[in-house]
């Protein structure tokens, strides 16, 4: 099976996740924090390793449009990003409609009751996570749809 490696890209970090080796859970794996927003070296250097160690085949970007379907600055960076993980790894990259993953991932954090101030440890590898897993049930849905 494809192991998936799901990332929410951020001027600051790079939430990322990954699948189990079936293909149907989004696990957290770590946050990379990033030094300067215009700096990627390090940043896809990490990425590289992590798609060593849990053999990843195929990437999934999250891609933040605006609520009114726009896109905006975050997404031409997104964009950007996407061309250097291709180019730097060989993988495909597809792009996945973030709205709404990080509000999503804040509430995962106040329902089991995280102070704010820990929140931001882990806010990014959840909202990675919501995009992995939405990725992979869109994935399930069509399997089922065409089986």
């Amino acid at each position: 099976m494809v192991r998936i490696l799901g990332l929410d890209y951020g001027s600051k970090t790079v939430g990322a996740a990954v699948s189990d080796p079936l293909g149907i859970t989004a696990q957290m794996a770590e946050t990379i924090v990033r030094e300067r927003e215009d700096k990627l070296r390090r940043t896809l250097a990490r990425i590289e390793a992590l798609i060593e160690e849990y053999k990843i085949e195929r990437i999934v970007l999250g891609y933040p449009k605006n609520m009114n379907n726009t896109l905006g600055e975050r997404a031409a960076k997104t964009e950007e990003f996407k061309a250097a993980l291709e180019r730097r790894t060989g993988l495909p990259v597809i792009l996945w409609d973030e709205r709404l993953t990080t509000v999503a991932a804040e509430r995962v954090l106040m329902e089991q009751g995280v102070r704010r101030e820990h929140r931001k440890e882990t806010v990014d590898q959840i909202a990675a996570a919501l995009i992995l897993q939405g990725y992979l049930d869109s994935l399930s849905a069509r399997n089922e749809n065409e089986g």
